[in-house]
């Protein structure tokens, strides 16, 4: 099976750790790509390059402001993300649920002794 490009597919995209981190500085509101490339340690042009691939699969819209483009957070991009995990969560809840009996046994146990 062929591997998606990654500016097509939210999944490849947030692969790479430093838009992942990139996504995490954002929640707290828009920022310029200057602020964004210092926070993270790395030139303007590499902080820039994974902004386009964020924007492209629609985690991120931008404007301009004077001389700088301001990058924001769209968290509808993470869409396809949150319904992908949310068939997983039948799992997680019979886990609790497990989890959940132990503890309770254990209790009871304890009461006994």
């Amino acid at each position: 099976m062929a591997r998606a490009a990654t500016t097509s597919d939210v999944f490849n995209a947030i692969a790479e750790p430093r838009r992942r981190q990139i996504l995490v500085l954002l929640r707290s509101g828009e920022r310029p790509v200057t602020e964004l490339a210092h926070e993270l340690g790395m030139s303007q042009p590499g902080a820039s390059k994974h902004l386009r691939v964020l924007r492209e699969v629609g985690l991120l819209s931008e404007r301009k402001a004077g001389k700088q483009r301001l990058y924001r957070l769209d968290a509808r991009g993470l869409r396809p993300l949150h319904e992908w995990t949310g068939g997983f969560e039948q799992f997680w809840n019979e886990s609790f649920d497990r989890l959940d009996a132990y503890v309770q046994d254990l209790k009871h146990a304890r009461r006994e002794e």
